[in-house]
């Protein structure tokens, strides 16, 4: 309000030497006023003003309506006045690096700032925080060096802001060492400078350093604020430990829309889908903090693999009654799409498909794999052949890697041939798709023979052939490669261990697979996960070990879930062992009281046995509880 009062007082109290004109100082303070709130109507009267007062060729106020129109977006208006000014200074390039470098035009402010250059005119602190965005939204490295050496030709290499901006254009060019170095030599530093060294760090793939780097802000006495925990959050939910992350998310006092997103999408990554959408509706009770687009389509991918129905039909219905439904569905569609396959409500999958843009590639690798997911692999190849056949969509990498695990090995072959013939030599997740295609239809020579050719792997790569020789019962191939891979620069993780304990259980090595459960703490320092447990009790238990197994859980460091007890009750069916079977089942009905199935798994095993009293007093335990014997089962 004091504003726009001074600005209309200024054109109400006139200099008394002139009762129709404004002088030269109050014309600036005008400019600078529009400049300042972007105002360009004003703007535009105070420039017929300007002409009227004959100051239209003055370079000074030339400069200042360049400037003014600049800043209020009219960068046609701020080039003409540009061009009549016939030796512009840096002011006036800097108002024109300025619109570019706001508006996105990158190559445009690299082409203005090499102009600068060749026009003589020295550039300032104001003019390289803006060419050095530009080189990291285009990737320009070369550019970006050679602009760094501008910066100590002009004196600027100590200057906070550039440092800044030069440490953000090295990480987004990939090189965090430099950025590094530029941050050492700071002679000062602001929370902005911490930041984007801890996100470049995290955009480069260094997130141990990122978080080692939190610890130094901090012991410098730099507070650090919703950027930087959020930078730190995002790091550790990218090294899959979530958990840390929902410590710091904690901390925070007033978390913003990034901060809710960085944990849905963080242990969506990681398979807990369950806590992704419980953050999910805990963000929506809150009501402080509402999802934009990014939010829902993480929680929208957890949604498909719980087959969360009823949450992702409220998704869908808030998302097109909250946004711009083409937004929506570009943004969510394929997840949405997806959502709706795995469930099997595929007419609603359809009406999500043409919602969405068919022109792009995404929409139709989307319904690839809703039909995969749903097991129809014929209809995910037929809607690959009409994609081919609709003209103007070029597969991608995704494409490929989803149509393949639909592929028999005579459809399978054939878009090998087709990746050999097109530009995807280099691409990774295309050569572990077709290494698991292979694998599941029975070609494991084949498979090893692609993986020993690649140029370089993925941990992906690894886990799909490890978990390919298990698949074909060659646990002792699957070990030895795990032992390659752990000369590698390629560090195993938790489906690593899980394929290769998997392949132990499936060939018989039961002493190999102990063995490795234990390597995992020992040598590799890793902590075992429930998936770990389970496959040790499974590969026990094939191997009739269950008392083996049966001690084995009682000694986990961790409570047993159900699937753990579940999986030895499975096992005690198959090989009638009793008095495990009693205890596994004691659990279970502990853990999981109204699973009809556990009552009669056990009664079964009692009347296999010839134990027909303990197999009633289980039926009348399941009667008492108000349970209803599900279908399938026999008492007899």
């Amino acid at each position: 309000m004091m504003r726009t009062f001074s600005f209309k007082r200024a054109f109400s109290s006139p200099p008394t030497s002139n009762p129709n004109l404004l002088s030269s100082l109050q014309l600036n303070h005008l400019l600078q006023l529009c400049s300042n709130s972007k105002s360009l109507s004003p703007g535009k009267q105070l420039h017929q003003h300007i002409i009227l007062c004959g100051l239209d060729r003055h370079p000074f106020m030339l400069t200042k309506l360049v400037q003014m129109y600049a800043d209020c977006g009219d960068l046609g208006s701020a080039r003409a006045l540009f061009d009549e000014l016939s030796q512009p200074n840096v002011f006036a390039w800097t108002a024109i690096l300025g619109f570019c470098s706001r508006n996105g035009l990158s190559d445009e402010c690299v082409r203005t700032y090499r102009e600068m250059r060749l026009k003589g005119v020295p550039p300032d602190k104001y003019v390289f925080p803006k060419v050095f965005k530009a080189c990291g939204q285009l990737l320009w490295f070369q550019v970006g060096i050679q602009v760094h050496k501008d910066v100590f030709v002009y004196g600027c290499e100590f200057d906070l802001q550039v440092c800044n901006s030069l440490i953000d254009m090295y990480s987004k060019s990939g090189d965090v060492g430099s950025g590094r170095r530029v941050f050492d030599e700071m002679v000062e530093r602001d929370v902005l400078s911490w930041n984007s060294m801890i996100s470049g760090y995290v955009c480069n793939g260094f997130l141990e350093f990122a978080v080692g780097l939190l610890d130094s802000m901090r012991t410098r006495g730099f507070e650090p604020d919703i950027v930087t925990w959020n930078t730190v959050m995002d790091a550790y939910c990218r090294m899959g430990i979530c958990d840390e992350a929902w410590e710091i998310f904690e901390q925070i006092k007033e978390p913003n829309i990034i901060s809710w997103t960085t944990l849905i999408s963080g242990y969506s990554r990681i398979g807990n889908h369950e806590k992704s959408s419980w953050i999910f509706r805990e963000m929506m009770s809150r009501r402080k903090v509402f999802p934009d687009l990014d939010s829902l389509a993480s929680v929208l991918v957890s949604c498909r693999h719980l087959g969360a129905l009823v949450l992702g039909r409220e998704i869908h219905g808030y998302g097109i009654r909250t946004a711009d439904p083409s937004s929506f569905y570009k943004s969510a569609g394929p997840a949405l799409l997806t959502m709706y396959a795995r469930c099997k409500r595929m007419q609603e999958a359809v009406n999500v498909f043409e919602s969405m843009d068919r022109f792009d590639a995404v929409t139709w690798n989307a319904m690839i794999l809703g039909f995969v997911d749903l097991g129809a692999g014929d209809l995910a190849l037929e809607c690959f052949s009409k994609m081919q056949r609709s003209g103007g969509i070029m597969n991608n990498q995704t494409t490929i890697s989803t149509v393949l695990p639909a592929c028999d090995l005579k459809s399978g072959k054939q878009i090998h041939a087709y990746v050999t013939k097109n530009s995807f030599s280099s691409v990774i997740p295309v050569w572990n798709a077709l290494i698991h295609m292979y694998s599941k239809c029975g070609s494991i020579g084949t498979a090893y023979s692609i993986f020993s050719n690649m140029i370089s792997r993925d941990i992906v790569s690894w886990n799909t052939m490890i978990g390919g020789f298990g698949m074909h019962g060659l646990g002792k191939s699957a070990l030895q490669l795990l032992q390659d891979m752990n000369v590698s620069d390629i560090r195993p993780n938790s489906l690593t261990f899980t394929s290769a304990l998997s392949a132990c259980s499936h060939s018989g090595l039961v002493d190999e697979g102990v063995e490795l459960f234990h390597s995992m703490t020992r040598d590799f320092g890793f902590t075992p996960g429930m998936e770990h447990f389970s496959c040790v009790v499974d590969l026990l238990a094939r191997a009739d070990r269950l008392e083996d197994a049966a001690g084995f859980v009682e000694r986990m460091p961790v409570k047993p879930n159900k699937h753990i007890w579940s999986a030895l009750l499975a096992a005690c069916r198959d090989r009638q062992n009793v008095s495990v079977a009693k205890m596994a089942a004691g659990q279970l009905f502990q853990l999981e009281p109204e699973n009809a199935g556990n009552y009669v798994t056990l009664s079964n095993i009692y009347a296999r046995a010839g134990r027909w009293d303990d197999a009633l007093v289980v039926r009348k335990q399941m009667e008492d509880t108000g349970l209803v014997k599900s279908s399938g089962y026999s008492w007899i």
